[in-house]
């Protein structure tokens, strides 16, 4: 029998501003479905710009509580599936230091840096994009994700790296590779030299792009310079999108060199094959 991914390494409760289900209900799912273990990683983007809500979304972290919760159910759960604590740093340049001092002080097992703002805009929200050439705004994301890494690089995988497509007006339709090839690869080569991993994302299938994010061609490119750390999530926010696409996230994986997949526990790597 082929060998399957069995660990959920991005996914959010209610401790996130953007999801609403309970921790215990992510568990269970979990479970049911039979993976080996999870790890959440509740968003954490101090500093989030006012946006059009009808309430303004809070991405501030209680992590004293998320740690008491996620521990408690951790015991409770033990024999069924492990579970890791982890965290998605929202970067910004300026917050490198309040991130530093966070992650010296909490005991993270795993910790994903991600950029969702790009000078005071969330590309999730049409303002991002409106009256501005989709290319444009693509590269100006791609150039914030060099800014926080000049700034930052503590993190143990970048979330996502292309997550801009997923809310593009054509989203990936006129998105490639090779049309970004030359920032994509400082990009990944900076991440190398760093020893900072990427991610396999789902949920750039759940948005309906038919790739992950990023996409395949730049996980074949992250291999090719050398990158060896590649966690896979679903991005899940809510039970049903737990493991979402993670056969066609295996297949891709082996298509683009790889014959494992890692996961984080006190911030150490380990590699399960595929």
């Amino acid at each position: 029998m082929q060998n399957k991914i069995l660990w959920d390494c991005h996914m959010h409760s209610s401790f996130s501003a953007d999801s609403s289900s309970s921790m215990e209900d992510m568990i269970q799912k979990a479970a049911a479905l039979g993976l080996s273990g999870i790890c959440f990683t509740e968003h954490l983007d101090p500093d989030y710009p006012p946006v059009p809500e009808p309430e303004p979304l809070d991405f501030s972290l209680d992590i004293p509580a998320y740690q008491e919760t996620l521990f408690s159910l951790r015991n409770k759960y033990q024999e069924r599936l492990e579970i890791c604590f982890g965290i998605e740093l929202g970067l910004q340049p300026h917050l490198e230091e309040d991130f530093r001092k966070l992650l010296s002080s909490v005991p993270f097992d795993f910790v994903i840096g991600s950029s969702h703002i790009v000078h005071g805009f969330d590309p999730y929200y049409p303002d991002f994009f409106r009256g501005r050439r989709e290319s444009a705004c693509y590269m100006e994301y791609f150039e914030s994700v060099l800014e926080n890494l000049a700034c930052f690089s503590e993190m143990d995988v970048y979330g996502h790296i292309d997550y801009v497509v997923r809310y593009g007006p054509n989203q990936n339709r006129e998105y490639s590779y090779g049309r970004y090839q030359d920032i994509l690869d400082e990009i990944l080569r900076t991440l190398v030299s760093r020893h900072v991993g990427i991610e396999l994302n789902t949920g750039g299938f759940h948005y309906g792009l038919g790739e992950p994010n990023p996409c395949a061609a730049v996980i074949r490119r992250y291999r090719e310079l050398g990158g060896e750390i590649i966690t896979v999530g679903a991005d899940a926010h809510k039970p049903e999108n737990i493991a979402h696409s993670f056969e066609k996230a295996a297949e891709i994986l082996r298509e683009c060199g790889f014959r494992y997949y890692t996961v984080f526990k006190d911030r150490q790597p380990e590699f399960l094959p595929l």
